[in-house]
């Protein structure tokens, strides 16, 4: 049994999703301005995380592989870490990595 899959449309890199769906022009960009801002939040967070982690890696002097079977994840995953591939985590995994070394994580809104 074959699937046969078409995309009708793609929008290109830099292009406003919104507007490709109907939104009309200004509410387009405000929705795409919106959720660049959340994102760039998002990444953010997600940097200041991985920096704890390969700050305490180097502090330890740990190699990928015995950092690894701490934080409980594989050692290219600890690169991914160290090199801040922020997209391949989530925040709960970071946070999760960190509570493995001992670090206390607090969430501060302003």
């Amino acid at each position: 049994m074959s699937i046969e899959t078409q995309s009708m449309h793609v929008t290109p890199v830099g292009g406003n999703v919104f507007a490709d769906l109907g939104f009309e022009p200004e509410e387009a960009a405000a929705l795409k301005a919106e959720s660049q801002r959340i994102i760039s939040e998002k990444l953010t967070i997600k940097d200041s995380l991985m920096t704890e982690l390969a700050g305490w890696i180097e502090a330890k002097k740990l190699k990928q592989a015995e950092a690894a079977q701490i934080l409980g994840v594989t050692r290219p995953r600890v690169s991914d870490v160290i090199n801040k591939k922020a997209i391949k985590f989530t925040i709960d995994a970071l946070v999760d990595m960190l509570a493995r070394t001992g670090k206390h994580v607090q969430l501060s809104v302003q």
